[in-house]
């Protein structure tokens, strides 16, 4: 088959694409004939040595994945040969065939396609832990979104929507602006997070906001202190903009708020400690995602597919913000 290849802490540009075996069965595994498979920011700090998991090498990238199974271990009864699936694996995604465990495999509604499915593992599953799981969100509180025109901030924003929130979407450029609307954006606000400050307060008349969904981090995590209302929670996605926050405790104290951290790898990875024993909670919110999926709720948006030879344009283009939503990479079966 044919996978790209890290041997090497490297920059995601200077992986090959080679032809490799397929990868061994594993307990409780998957076999997974890779039609669409996500790429994403981490994936640069995965290869390169700067995220937590630090997979044993030679490894294949990858996390998200949609396509058709072709075998299981013994003892697997969530999905059998044939069926279509999205599924996160630890790693392995960027390649014609990964492997995945059981519980990290989710069969996918018939009218649900491959590049669309590829969403749901990690965005979707992102979005709905977050904001039901952590934030406790509750219809007509007020939503602020950063990163609002990428798959996790589209996900959020439509996460949010469905459960009932006002939403404020914040976007870099008016280009991306119609993304966030068409995907129920209540206010589509665009600039940097530091001019924005205004505008938000006038939004909800001075009060604040509710929840912030904040996987930029930086100036981002700056204002979301400044526009947070009393007793809102702020959770901590990630830090697209390179710059880790520091939390002021004074603010934390005068509004009573808390600040939450949410790592989606804990609830279905094993790579950098124990996942939590979540794996019916992480089923029944993949089940209601689709659900709302075939209702009409959520619109899962990639703007920009690549086939897998065109892996480092793929990249280079997630890297460079251009996408709007996922970034796909198809293999040559789709």
């Amino acid at each position: 088959m044919r996978a790209v290849v890290c041997r090497e802490w490297a920059d995601y540009g200077s992986l090959p694409l080679d032809t490799v075996p397929s990868p061994p069965m594993r307990p409780l595994g998957v076999r997974i004939a890779t039609h669409a498979a996500g790429v994403s920011f981490a994936t640069t700090l995965i290869v390169s040595g700067n995220h937590q998991t630090k997979p044993p090498f030679p490894f294949t990238p990858g996390t998200e994945v949609a396509g058709t199974v072709v075998e299981c271990a013994p003892g697997v009864t969530r999905v059998k040969p044939g069926d279509r699936i999205c599924a996160a694996p630890e790693w392995g995604g960027h390649a014609e065939e990964v492997v995945a465990l059981e519980h990290n495999v989710f069969p996918i509604p018939a009218s649900l396609p491959f590049a669309t499915a590829v969403q749901f593992p990690l965005s979707y599953g992102t979005a709905y832990g977050a904001l039901v799981w952590r934030a406790h969100i509750r219809p007509g509180e007020m939503l602020l979104v950063f990163g609002a025109s990428g798959a996790v901030g589209l996900a959020a924003v439509e996460v949010g929507k469905a459960l009932g929130a006002k939403v404020i979407a914040c976007v870099g450029t008016a280009a991306k602006a119609g993304a966030a609307r068409e995907h129920g954006a209540d206010h589509v606000l665009v600039g940097a997070p530091e001019t924005l400050r205004e505008e938000i307060k006038d939004i909800t008349k001075g009060r604040g906001v509710d929840v912030v969904f904040d996987p930029v981090g930086g100036s981002a995590f700056d204002l979301a202190m400044r526009v947070a209302g009393p007793l809102a929670r702020l959770i901590v996605i990630g830090f697209a903009s390179g710059q880790r926050p520091m939390v002021p405790a004074n603010i934390l104290l005068v509004k009573n708020l808390d600040v939450i951290g949410f790592y989606f790898g804990r609830y279905i990875w094993d790579g950098v400690v124990p996942r939590l024993d979540c794996d019916r909670q992480v089923a029944e919110a993949f089940a209601e995602l689709f659900r709302w999926y075939e209702v009409g709720l959520l619109k899962p948006t990639s703007s920009l597919r690549f086939p897998l030879a065109q892996y480092r344009e793929a990249m280079e283009s997630v890297v460079q913000r251009k996408g709007i939503g996922k970034v796909v990479l198809e293999m040559p079966r789709s």
